[in-house]
């Protein structure tokens, strides 16, 4: 089926933009490389609408799956009529497709199955028409000792029976249904009788209540996760009464007799039965559908921000993995992230080798002419830190803390035995802290993305939903980016555009073996390094001082010759005209508008010439905690401190202020002004000024607020009745529901 006016339609693009980016994908063509080289084609199309082209016409192609299914099935069955055919023909979700089909679908025995064997169903025919007649007369010719119906009420049950599977079945009423569940349903929590104590990280969801099109994911994620651990009793249905009443109304004629009361009995049942428990189990799904989708994005865009994080670049580094009873692993690095030395200090209790611990230090900056250290933020890391910075070096020596979440992860993984098969994982750990100062994104690549510690119920969401969100999210960054071929790790260049993990390994083996390439048309010399391949990767690839020089920008080897004609045209060489802005002013772009290269394109090949290869991300700024505050203990309310923002949710955003528990700044303490999205805000990595609002040590909680002043609508609220809001967004709410999130309480 021909999908592009629709997926046009519900995007807001035009039809003919579909049709060739499907055509492109269709083809092997990679998002990245679809938005950044043919934008001809698309008309400009960004990553986000590939995307979403991609997803949907999957999604609708599923649906045909389906569908052809279906009429296979029923025509097998010899059931399939003209206007049979046009409803399942015509059926746009998947929903209504499995409405239509299933009074068709092969089902277990059920009760009207066996009321049917019994020889009920024309009885049941008759009372459905609700027409006025004598039922008990009507129900003796049914009365049959050897088929066991023995009485009257035999048959009308089972003659009920059947009707409710009708009513049941009934594509009409299930529609009704799930619009009733979905916008007047409710969402009730309760906590089991006799769990109070051990479900008291659910304690806000004992005794709770939202309508479902309202509740926010983190709230329905929270709900199941404590009905899973078997803490919960969740429900989710309208009231009954309304239901009854919307079937009765598609089903109960305009009379009164007792073959209508029959109905009304059998529709009761239906709907206990079988209507709620199905129209529940559909709309959970849907419910978790959407707070998946909602997780996932909110955890992809995080990622997205702290693999953009800024590097500090190629500096020789020194990186601490702080501990106290172990001692501090100590790595130095090379500018290209290369293991130099490694060796183990012990400035803190209980050895206290603080003298001998100061002298090692000071010694390896100077062999090593070590130009930043980096130290881990996890146990001991302020106090580590506070010892570095009392040795005296060169106020040259950058000292800053990294985030070391996920460092342990890559420490125990493959990749970092293979990289380092002889050295103690807590080394590997030291070495991923230092090189994560130095590009992110090269390092972060080598972690599971789940494992970096900037989601929310990462662990409860579709997994395979999850890993293909992430999934693009890095490739979108490392593609961005842009990646150097003769340094970069198989992790990365995996990432790279028509690559994937085995032409990366044949990359990274074709540069052990003949050393580093010299020019992206070698590329095509790595075994299985197709035509296709190289096509799609090539622009994102770099070869810093090759030959040509376009090969160090992003300029894509098909616009060499279009670039070497705008240089031979100035009478320069292409070299020329990259160091030239004089020159590059002179380009008349709609000379070299073709068939195939746009104004677009040839705009980006102008912009690229005047900033060849340079990296997209913001510059590296040193960042540094309040002296003084190491620990929760150090903390009073009305404090201002120095942050960075780790993490970033649906109702907040959690900000490291060096006390080694992340404090929250909830939506409603974001801004002076209302925050719809945190994203408005704030970003994963940066830096902000915060104020303590809260420390609760018994439970390792802190309240944060970035308002200019946070403690003004406190005043003004003194004497007010507090009101609860049912209402997705929360701004005014309470801060133990704030605070209910924490890192550390559901699954981060």
């Amino acid at each position: 089926m021909n999908y592009e006016i629709k997926i046009a339609s519900e995007l807001g693009v035009k039809p003919h933009q579909v049709q060739a980016t499907v055509e492109l994908l269709d083809g092997g063509a990679t998002v990245p490389f679809i938005s950044r080289y043919r934008k001809e084609a698309t008309g400009t199309l960004d990553e986000v609408q590939v995307a979403s082209i991609r997803d949907r016409i999957e999604q609708l192609r599923e649906l045909d799956k389906r569908r052809d299914a279906i009429l296979k099935s029923v025509e097998e069955q010899g059931k399939m009529t003209p206007e049979l055919k046009k409803a399942i023909e015509g059926a746009e979700t998947m929903s209504k497709l499995e409405d239509i089909y299933l009074p068709y679908k092969p089902k277990r025995r059920t009760k009207a199955t066996i009321a049917r064997e019994k020889g009920l169903e024309p009885l049941a025919e008759r009372i459905f028409a609700q027409e006025s007649f004598d039922l008990q007369a009507e129900a003796v010719h049914y009365l049959n000792e050897e088929l066991e119906v023995k009485s009257v009420e035999e048959a009308l049950q089972g003659a009920r029976d059947i009707i409710a599977e009708w009513v049941n079945e009934n594509a009409l009423v299930r529609e009704k249904m799930r619009k009733l569940f979905l916008d007047e349903g409710t969402f009730t929590s309760r906590v089991i009788p006799g769990k109070e104590n051990e479900a008291i990280k659910y304690k806000d969801y004992f005794d709770w209540s939202e309508p479902i099109k309202s509740a926010p994911s983190h709230r329905v994620l929270a709900m199941r996760r404590g009905e899973k651990e078997l803490f919960l009793m969740l429900d989710s249905c309208p009231e009954e009464a309304s239901a009854l009443a919307r079937i009765e109304k598609e089903v109960i004629q305009d009379a009164a007799n007792s073959a209508v009361e029959q109905v009304k009995i059998a529709v009761k049942d239906s709907y206990r039965r079988l209507l709620k428990p199905s129209m529940e189990t559909e709309v959970r799904l849907l419910t978790k559908k959407k707070a998946d989708e909602e997780a996932i994005r909110v955890f992809a865009e995080n990622l997205r921000q702290l693999l953009l994080g800024a590097p500090l670049g190629e500096k020789s580094v020194m990186a601490i993995d702080p501990g106290f009873r172990t001692g501090c692993k100590l790595v130095c690095l090379g500018p290209q992230g290369q293991l130099l030395h490694y060796e183990a200090i012990f400035p803190h209790e209980p050895q206290r080798q603080t003298a001998v611990a100061g002298m090692t230090v000071k010694g390896l900056v100077e062999k090593f002419s070590i130009q930043a250290i980096a130290i881990g933020n996890g146990t001991a890391g302020r106090e580590t830190e506070a010892f570095v910075k009392n040795l005296g070096l060169p106020k040259s020596v950058i000292v800053t803390m990294v985030n070391e979440s996920g460092a342990s992860i890559y420490s125990a993984s493959e990749v970092a035995r293979n990289e380092f098969p002889d050295l103690d994982l807590t080394v590997r750990g030291a070495v991923s802290i230092g090189r994560r100062l130095m590009d992110p994104l090269a390092e972060l690549v080598k972690i599971d993305p789940k494992s970096i510690g900037v989601g929310q119920y990462q662990h409860d969401v579709d997994q395979n939903a999850l890993k293909s969100a992430l999934d693009d999210t890095v490739m979108s960054a490392v593609n961005g980016v842009g990646v150097e071929v003769n340094t970069a790790s198989k992790e990365l260049l995996t990432y790279v555009s028509g690559l994937g993990p085995s032409l990366a390994q044949n990359i990274v083996d074709f540069r052990a073996e003949n050393g580093p390439f010299s020019s992206r048309s070698q590329l095509k010399k790595v075994p299985r390094l197709g035509e296709k391949a190289y096509e799609q990767a090539a622009g994102f690839l770099r070869i810093r001082n090759a030959k040509h020089p376009l090969d160090g920008s992003a300029v894509h080897p098909e616009r060499y010759e279009l670039v070497e004609k705008m240089a031979k045209d100035l009478k320069a060489s292409v070299q020329e005209l990259m160091g030239s802005e004089d020159l590059r002013s002179k380009i008349v772009l709609k000379n070299y508008v073709s068939e195939t290269v746009g104004l677009p394109t040839l705009q980006d090949i102008v912009d690229e010439l005047s900033k060849p290869g340079r990296d997209p991300r913001e510059t590296f700024e040193v960042f540094q905690f309040q002296d003084g505050v190491n620990s929760m203990a150090d903390l009073k309310v009305g404090m201002k401190l120095p942050g960075v923002v780790t993490n970033i949710t649906a109702f907040g955003a959690f900000v490291d202020i060096g006390v080694h528990q992340d404090g929250l700044v909830h939506l409603s303490h974001l801004a002076n002004r209302f925050v719809k999205d945190p994203n408005e805000v704030v970003s994963v990595s940066q830096k902000v000024q915060v104020t303590v609002m809260e420390v609760d040590i018994p439970r390792k909680r802190i309240g944060l607020s970035m308002k200019s002043d946070p403690f003004a609508e406190r005043g003004k609220s003194q004497g007010k009745p507090a009101q609860k809001s049912q209402k997705a967004e929360e701004p005014q709410g309470t801060m133990a529901e704030k605070l209910a999130m924490l890192k550390g309480k559901f699954g981060r």
